[in-house]
């Protein structure tokens, strides 16, 4: 079992900055992924970025690329959601969510249903 615990959100004005963290207790980040999604009132669930545990690599929605940044402390078990330039459009329920299940043919894990945890949310707003 992994334990996710989100934090960090709040409100702020159009371009400013906001970080969040996914703290993970339990097993940890042991598997394969770990992704950032978000969900505003009325909408599914939709993808933000992730980071692959194996190498590094992440990838973002496009609409984000250049404003936010994903990184991690190993050591602090926690993974990081830099928000810069934020814009009313970005507000929504922020989650984390650790993927420890291999999903066959997939290099990035993209779509919520590849992952198996997932924290409580935090909420973030940007006023205009």
């Amino acid at each position: 079992q992994v334990q996710l615990v989100e934090s960090g959100g709040g409100l702020v004005q159009a371009g400013g900055s906001l970080r969040l963290s996914c703290a993970a207790s339990g097993r940890t980040f042991s598997g394969y992924a770990t992704g950032w999604f978000r969900q505003a009132p009325g909408t599914e669930r939709a993808f933000v970025g992730t980071i692959r545990w194996s190498g590094g690599d992440i990838v973002y929605l496009n609409s984000v690329k250049g404003r936010f940044t994903i990184s991690r402390d190993n050591a602090k078990n926690t993974v990081y959601l830099q928000m810069n330039s934020l814009k009313p459009e970005d507000t929504a329920v922020y989650y984390c969510a650790a993927a420890t299940r291999l999903i066959s043919g997939r290099y990035y894990y993209t779509q919520s249903d590849m992952y198996n945890f997932w924290g409580q949310g935090t909420q973030v707003t940007v006023s205009s």
